[in-house]
C-alpha cells in the first residue's frame, strides 16, 4: 500500500517543487522504516549463553544453555546440568553483570529439561533454594520422575506445586504435549516438543524454540534411528525440513557423545560423529542444499576424559565433508545465531 501511495503521489501534479521532493523523502523514509520491522520480525537472531556443555563427570560443567532472542534478557534454560558455576563463568567473561543470584532469579523465566538424568538436571536441583518461582516444562513422564524423585523431602525438598507436602510451590510444573506450541512465560518464545529414543524404551525429548518466526532446535540426548530401532529422529528432521528451507531454523544442537570406537552396544543412547553425520545426512536429505548449509550446528555433550573429546571434535572435523558449520560452545561463552 505504501509502494502505490509513493506511485501516486509523484504523478500528481504538485505546484511547488519542493514539497514535491519532501512528500517523496517522508514517504521514503516510511518505507524504509517498514521494510526494517518487517525484516526484524522474520529474522530474529538469538543469543545463547552455554552454563554447561559436557556430557559427564564434570559437575561443574553439564549441560545447561540459555537462550534468548538477541535484543531480550528474558532466558529460558534447555536442561539444567550446571547452573551456578555457569552463570559464574559467564559473570566474569562480562556477559552478565550482577551477582549469580540476580542472574539466576531475574534473567532465567524458567527451564525447559530434556530427560532426567542428573547430568540435565541437577543444577535445578541443587540452586533451588536460590532460585526464584519460574516454571518447569517437559514431558508428563520427565516431570513425574522430579516430582516422584527428586524434590521429595527424603532426598531434597519439595520445591514444586505437586507431590510431597509440604509444597513449597516455588517452582510450577507445567508439562508439554508433543507436538503441541506452548508459551515460555516470561519470555518472548514459545516450544514445542517432540520425544526422542535415548536408550530405547527410555526416552528424552528435542525442544523447537520460536522467537517471532525464528526458531532454534535443541536435542537432548539421542540415539541414532537405526541404533535404536526407532524413527524419532526421522520424524523430527521431517517437521524440520520446511523451517530449514524457508531459512527460519538457525541452528541445531545435537549431541556427540563418544568418539567412532565406541561400540555400539555401549553407546547407552547417545551419538559418534560417524552417527551425527548419518542423521545429518538423513536431514539434508529432505532440505534444499544452499539451506542446509546456512544452519548452525551446536555440538554437545561430548564426554570427558578430555582426550575424548578432542577427538571427537577432530573426527567431526575430519568428517565434515560438506563444510557444514560446526560450533563446539564453551562455557560462560555467548554465541550468536543470526
Amino acid at each position: 500500500m505504501l509502494v502505490t501511495y509513493l506511485f501516486l503521489v509523484s504523478l500528481e501534479p504538485i505546484p511547488y517543487p519542493n514539497m514535491l521532493i519532501k512528500i517523496r523523502y517522508i514517504l521514503f523514509l516510511l518505507l524504509i522504516t517498514g521494510f526494517n520491522s518487517w525484516s526484524q520480525q522474520i529474522n530474529t537472531s538469538f543469543k545463547i549463553v552455554p552454563l554447561g556443555v559436557k556430557g559427564g563427570d564434570d559437575e561443574s560443567n553439564l549441560s545447561a544453555y540459555l537462550l534468548a532472542p538477541l535484543h531480550s534478557d528474558n532466558y529460558i534454560a534447555l536442561d539444567a546440568g550446571t547452573i551456578h558455576a555457569g552463570i559464574q563463568k559467564a559473570i566474569q567473561g562480562g556477559i552478565f553483570k550482577g551477582s549469580t543470584q540476580d542472574v539466576l532469579k531475574k534473567q532465567v523465566k524458567g527451564y525447559l529439561i530434556s530427560h532426567a538424568h542428573l547430568d540435565h538436571l541437577a543444577g535445578l536441583i541443587i540452586n533451588s533454594p536460590a532460585d526464584s518461582s519460574k516454571n518447569i516444562y517437559s514431558m508428563p513422564k520427565v516431570l513425574n520422575i522430579i516430582r516422584d524423585k527428586y524434590f521429595t523431602w527424603d532426598a531434597w525438598a519439595n520445591f514444586a506445586n505437586e507431590g510431597e507436602k509440604p509444597q513449597l510451590k516455588k517452582y510450577t510444573y507445567t508439562p508439554l504435549e508433543e507436538d503441541q506450541s506452548q508459551t515460555l512465560e516470561g519470555t518472548e518464545m514459545t516450544v514445542q516438543a517432540y520425544i526422542l529414543s535415548h536408550g530405547n524404551p527410555y526416552q528424552s525429548t528435542a525442544f523447537l524454540v520460536k522467537a517471532k518466526d525464528s526458531y532454534v532446535l535443541y536435542l537432548g540426548d539421542t540415539g541414532a534411528d537405526e541404533i535404536e530401532k526407532s524413527d524419532r529422529l526421522h520424524k523430527l528432521w521431517q517437521k524440520a525440513a520446511p523451517l530449514v528451507n524457508s531459512g527460519q531454523l538457525k541452528a541445531i544442537f545435537l549431541e556427540v557423545s563418544f568418539p567412532n570406537e565406541q561400540p555400539e552396544n555401549q553407546l547407552f543412547g547417545h551419538l559418534t560423529p560417524k552417527l551425527f553425520f548419518k542423521e545429518l545426512q538423513q536431514l539434508q536429505k529432505l532440505t534444499d542444499a544452499t539451506a542446509f548449509k546456512k544452519l548452525s550446528f551446536i555440538i554437545t555433550h561430548r564426554k570427558p576424559p578430555i582426550y575424548k573429546e578432542e577427538r571427537i571434535k577432530k573426527q567431526l572435523k575430519a568428517a565434515n565433508e560438506l563444510n557444514l558449520k560446526l560450533i563446539f560452545p564453551q562455557q560462560g561463552r555467548m554465541l550468536i545465531i543470526n
